[in-house]
């Protein structure tokens, strides 16, 4: 059983690392466990998810085994951190939720291409 939620993220991809590594920055309470999808095993409770798409999107999973990937997890992740009060509300706007999903789907489609560094992604 988890005890708090925990965010599943590539980590062979730089651009996924440098995006984590400010979460980490951000979650001055460590309400968020940050694994790697490559160590993924080593966290009990973790549901399956298939490699496909741990491939396309980053996941959270949250106490209670319910999954979120992609923009729903982004809006998730917002929700946990401190500073998130300010920030959650615009996330929900009418019409936000499909362009954050969109530009989430976008951006994960290019991050090898947006965040390698030499010998970094393996791609």
């Amino acid at each position: 059983m988890l005890t708090r939620p925990v965010l599943l993220y590539d980590g062979n991809c730089g651009f996924c690392i440098r995006w984590v590594d400010r979460v980490r920055h951000w979650d001055r309470h460590r309400r968020i466990q940050l694994v790697a999808v490559q160590r993924r095993r080593e966290v009990p409770g973790l549901p399956d998810i298939a490699e496909e798409a741990l491939d396309r999107a980053m996941h959270l999973v949250h106490p209670d085994g319910t999954v979120v990937s992609g923009g729903s997890a982004v809006r998730a992740v917002v929700g946990y951190l401190p500073s998130g009060r300010v920030l959650a509300p615009l996330l929900r706007v009418p019409g936000m939720p499909p362009v954050l999903d969109r530009g989430y789907a976008w951006v994960a489609a290019r991050r090898h291409r947006l965040g390698c560094r030499e010998g970094m992604c393996g791609i």
